[in-house]
This record gives structure tokens, C-alpha cells and sequence, in this order.
């Protein structure tokens, strides 16, 4: 049982700096996106990913300890969530009075958004396994994310 907390001990002491450091990066590109460069489709889409990237992320960091399929799930679960909240409307409205409020909810719907978010969410929780199968003790990828080691 000692070596159980441990190595949950060793994971989360591994994983959350590393989830805070790349959701720094993921943030900064995703304004950078967002901010400095023309809309366009493309640059739509990197918007798209990078918000599902940095929700998938910021679920590491609250949570490190977490299976990562159940963050995988959360963070898609959330992006759908706030591309369908954009069906009523209400998004945009806030926006008008809080214009950050569309970094986080965005404006309008777009079901290709859908489609970008799982895949992005699918990447960066494989991401995820490989950086902390170089990160963790011994190459512990998947034993010590949500299981007894």
C-alpha cells in the first residue's frame, strides 16, 4: 500500500509541473492564434485544437493522479458542451459585454469544431502518455495514472 501512494505521489509530483508548463505554451499559442494572426480556416481549426489541448491539459493539472481516459473524456465532454451552449446564443450575448468571454465559450456553432476537439483531445492525452513514459520513474506511462502501482 506504501509503495501504492508513492508512486501516486511520484506521478502527480511529475505530471502537474509538466501539465503547467504546457498549458502555459498551449495558452500562448492559442492567443497567439487567436490574436495575431488573420482568420482564416486554418487558423480556426489550430484555435480549435489548442482550446481542446488546453482543457485536456489544464484536467492534468487539477488532477494528475486521474486515469487519462477519463480526462480524455472530461475534456471532450467540455468542448462539446460550449460548441453546443453556442446553439443558444448565449455565448455571443456575453461577449458583447465581456469580449474575453469569447476566448473561453467562443460565439457561434460549428460542427467541424466537434470533430477537431476529440481528435485533439485523442492527441494530447497520447502525448501525454509518452511525455510521462519519459518522464516517470522507470517508464511508468500508464501503471501509476489512475491504477494501484
Amino acid at each position: 500500500m506504501r509503495s501504492t501512494h508513492r508512486a501516486a505521489g511520484v506521478t502527480a509530483a511529475v505530471r502537474r509541473p509538466a501539465a503547467a508548463a504546457a498549458l502555459v505554451v498551449v495558452v500562448a499559442a492559442g492567443l497567439a492564434v487567436a490574436r495575431g494572426l488573420a482568420s482564416s480556416p486554418v487558423t480556426d481549426i489550430a484555435g480549435d485544437a489548442l482550446y481542446a489541448v488546453a482543457a485536456y491539459t489544464g484536467l492534468v493539472l487539477l488532477l494528475p493522479r486521474a486515469p487519462r481516459f477519463a480526462l480524455a473524456l472530461a475534456a471532450a465532454g467540455w468542448c462539446v458542451a460550449v460548441e453546443l451552449l453556442q446553439l443558444t446564443g448565449l455565448p455571443a450575448a456575453l461577449a458583447e459585454r465581456v469580449p474575453l468571454v469569447a476566448l473561453l465559450l467562443g460565439t457561434g456553432f460549428d460542427a467541424r469544431d466537434l470533430v477537431v476537439y476529440v481528435f485533439a483531445v485523442v492527441a494530447a492525452a497520447v502525448l501525454d502518455r509518452a511525455v510521462s513514459a519519459r518522464l516517470l520513474p522507470g517508464g511508468r506511462a500508464r501503471a501509476d495514472v489512475g491504477r494501484p502501482g
